[in-house]
């Protein structure tokens, strides 16, 4: 069963206002509203994602990190290795 993409941006759009509403209410560092709005954001991001290329072949320029993506990016001090001439 496919979704209509444009359900799906809906679903989106109301997932970011979530989200902007969780920030600018922010109490503190971790607060479990803003985090679980961030996933709401991701997962909705995903579904839309996928019924816009399942209806017309298409994808966005956007793409969703997750913890593993970070780490592996990342380059540490240490793994530098400096090149004198």
């Amino acid at each position: 069963m496919s979704i209509d993409p444009r359900v799906a941006l809906q679903s989106l759009t109301a997932a970011l206002e979530e989200h902007l509403a969780a920030a600018s209410a922010r109490r503190g560092e971790g607060d479990p509203n803003v985090e679980a709005s961030f996933f709401a954001v991701a997962d909705a991001f995903e579904v839309y994602e996928d019924a816009l290329y399942e209806a017309y072949s298409e994808v966005t320029p956007l793409q969703v990190f997750d913890d593993e993506d970070e780490e592996d990016d990342e380059v540490l001090d240490e793994d530098l290795e400096i090149v004198e001439d």
